[in-house]
């Protein structure tokens, strides 16, 4: 895509201490304020994470999110968790190997195959017509959750000098995420798809879907263009996975 004009990084407001980054961004959103804008939270002490779990957040870790109004309808609006990924992705890549950094379905970046951050994407219909869409990032620079769910890992047991601190961080995954949704919005979802599956962690392997209260069992073999998973089961049919979470081996 050579040729282009450099992408335009919307302003990052920066707040000292906030409840969660997604809860501001909802109170500003149905007050009106639509950016697009970043709010970076240099310490969060409510975090969130899908399906309501805690995300804890620590000192010297990101907690930001990308506030923005869309005409898009809400399926396609929320292709905006792949876009998120891949830009998480690239900002990684700035700081540890490349070659470390997957992506797991739905939308959870790993570095050397262990969770090192966390995407929400939440929405609601905005008080000037179209939706306002908040997605929320956090990701372990300094350290990893005391407390962590599944295993986790950070961007510093990767490096020998410090992680980036969270206002670096932020500008590179800025940049990261306005190229990406350049390419979202010129080339259409196929080309993140393409992307994003070229990062898959786990992709031929076999893995657990968790869809409530039903288990899946069988083949993870690739995103429908839609963003679902398919897999593939035992007994050789495809089952298109929306929603839910996914684990191979430990991730």
């Amino acid at each position: 895509m050579t040729g282009l004009p450099p992408v335009v990084v919307p302003p990052v407001v920066i707040l000292g201490e906030i409840d969660s980054t997604n809860a501001e961004a909802r109170r500003r959103a149905e007050a009106g304020e639509g950016g697009p804008l970043w709010l970076l939270g240099l310490r969060q002490t409510a975090g969130r994470g899908r399906r309501g779990r805690a995300w804890e957040t620590g000192e010297g870790n990101l907690a930001a999110t990308y506030l923005f109004r869309t005409d898009k309808p809400p399926a396609e609006a929320a292709q905006v968790s792949f876009v998120a990924a891949l830009a998480v992705a690239d900002m990684l890549a700035e700081y540890v190997p490349a070659s470390r950094v997957s992506l797991k379905w739905p939308n959870d970046p790993l570095l050397g195959g262990l969770k090192v951050s966390g995407i929400l994407v939440e929405s609601g219909a905005f008080p000037l017509g179209g939706l306002w869409i908040a997605v929320g990032i956090g990701v372990n620079l300094a350290r990893k959750p005391i407390d962590a769910e599944r295993p986790a890992t950070s961007v510093a047991t990767y490096r020998d000098i410090p992680p980036p601190h969270p206002t670096e961080a932020i500008e590179v995954l800025a940049g990261a995420f306005e190229r990406w949704c350049r390419t979202w919005t010129t080339l259409g979802f196929p080309a993140i798809a393409d992307a994003w599956t070229a990062r898959a962690h786990g992709l031929g392997e076999p893995c657990v879907a968790r869809l409530g209260t039903e288990t899946v069992e069988g083949v993870a073999e690739g995103l429908d263009g839609d963003g679902a998973l398919r897999l593939r089961l035992d007994d050789g049919q495809v089952r298109r996975i929306t929603a839910g979470d996914v684990f191979f081996g430990g991730a």
